[in-house]
């Protein structure tokens, strides 16, 4: 069988604001009404032979990957918890060590959860081609090829013709400048490097104990002390650490002698910055990509996202990007769009946390909305889902008041528990063992407010929790 293995770590700094380290871009639906990890994993559904799919994730994302892989109806093939980012060739290794377990035999197809592949029959038959190199041992990476001179690539240069339609790989480039990338282009023997991978689990970990021993020890302890937490299995993190951080590419792929490229073109791009978001997004007579409440007046070559509950205006503007989130705006010429980490960098040196969260922060029984802050207040308007419940949890530096706005809240309050409808409210004060539980089959919407010393997310002491959290 082939067992997709779906990487989904990354911060996807360069999409920011709408992209932040608690919900990355690969868990947005940034191109139709699917994330691109849910795009990726139904593609990888539909190849012939395809298991279920094993994900590599960071512990903060475990509950929005299980939240969006049940929404799409999939199987689950494991759910690997990365203790700390190590790049891709020790996240690799995990699922190797996973899938070499169950099966020796095991051909594991990787693929970045954050990609988006237009031509789905193109890239079907590059997999199958891949196979065959795969099954005769060949360690094997997909090549785009290129239709213009990208410089935020890396290039592969094809070497001696294999069986079927791939190649060996003469050797790996790092991002070029534009008149290398220029050369490359007219050479027609390069290929971008896209990330993606097919090869048999127990030959991936043979050449990285042969080139990256350190990795593939600390992956293999890692993985043997591993632990199942709910639905996700949670990697040793002690042991992991003790391994360096590398990529598959430096790790293995420029080390070995059995790596492989299969050409292909099949409309794929990385979503990499805002301007490759508007360069594949469906675009209106001006060539605008407007999403959301925008008007836009004698205006070309723009992409404009508006957040809910805002309007925004564009007059007289040409090649910018204007992304509008709740708590934070980016306007931005398009051809500097490459530079947004700065910003991002910038926000990190001021101590601030915008490009750490976003004003709504969606957790495994709901959401809440951060409406106002100011000196000992906090307004949040929070949802709960059908069936859901915090936890059981009591706060030493602040009290809270519930209105509920919709449906039906079960409250715990000390040693009292009640049912709160809408326009019906109640106190929690400081200190008290509280709990709110939705036991209806409608989401229950209600507004919190806080007083108190302190409101940060951490004066929480979780006596009892579903979800693993206590």
């Amino acid at each position: 069988m082939l067992h997709p293995v779906v990487l989904s770590g990354g911060s996807g700094t360069r999409l920011w604001p709408l992209s932040r380290q608690n919900q990355p871009k690969q868990f947005l639906a940034l191109v139709g009404d699917r994330s691109l990890y849910q795009e990726t994993l139904l593609r990888a559904s539909r190849l012939p032979g395809a298991a279920a799919p094993v994900t590599v994730c960071a512990d903060d994302h475990r509950f929005m990957v299980g939240e969006q892989l049940q929404a799409v109806g999939l199987g689950n093939g494991g759910i690997l918890l990365e203790p700390a980012a190590r790049n891709t060739a020790p996240a690799i290794a995990l699922a190797a060590s996973h899938l070499a377990a169950r099966d020796p035999d095991a051909l594991m197809l990787v693929l970045p959860a954050d990609h988006l592949i237009e031509d789905e029959s193109a890239f079907r038959d590059a997999v199958a081609h891949a196979v065959g190199l795969a099954d005769a041992g060949w360690l094997v990476t997909f090549g785009i090829r290129p239709d213009y001179a990208e410089t935020g690539y890396g290039y592969i240069l094809r070497g001696a013709p294999l069986d079927g339609a791939g190649f060996a790989v003469e050797r790996f480039v790092e991002k070029p400048d534009l008149a290398t990338a220029g050369a490359y282009l007219e050479h027609g023997g390069y290929s971008w490097n896209s990330g993606m991978f097919l090869f048999r689990a127990t030959r991936y970990l043979e050449e990285l104990e042969r080139h990256a021993p350190a990795i593939a020890a600390a992956a293999r302890e890692a993985y043997a002390s591993a632990q199942a937490d709910l639905d996700f299995i949670r990697i040793d993190a002690e042991a992991f650490a003790r391994g360096p951080s590398d990529s598959i590419d430096y790790a293995v792929m420029e080390k070995t002698d059995r790596a492989a490229v299969v050409p292909v073109s099949c409309g794929w791009s990385d979503i990499g910055s805002w301007s490759a978001l508007w360069s594949v997004a469906q675009r209106d007579a001006d060539d605008n990509r407007l999403d959301g409440d925008v008007i836009a007046v004698d205006s070309r070559g723009c992409l404009v996202r508006a957040s809910e509950r805002r309007m925004i205006a564009t007059l007289g503007v040409e090649d910018l990007v204007i992304a509008d989130t709740p708590d934070a705006t980016l306007v931005a010429r398009k051809d500097r769009v490459q530079d947004v980490k700065l910003l991002v960098d910038r926000l990190k040196a001021a101590g601030r946390t915008e490009h750490l969260v976003h004003r709504k922060v969606y957790r495994p029984w709901g959401s809440y909305d951060s409406l106002a802050v100011g000196p000992g207040f906090q307004v949040k308007r929070i949802v709960v889902k059908p069936g859901a419940a915090l936890s059981l949890q009591k706060h030493s530096r602040r009290a809270e008041h519930w209105i509920v706005v919709s449906g039906v809240a079960e409250v715990t309050c000390d040693d009292r528990v009640f049912d709160l409808r809408a326009n019906e409210s109640t106190f929690i004060p400081q200190g008290s063992v509280h709990r709110l539980r939705n036991r209806g089959s409608e989401p229950v919407e209600l507004i919190e407010v806080q007083s108190g010393a302190y409101l940060g997310e951490d004066d929480i002491v979780r006596l009892e929790d579903v979800y693993g959290r206590s």
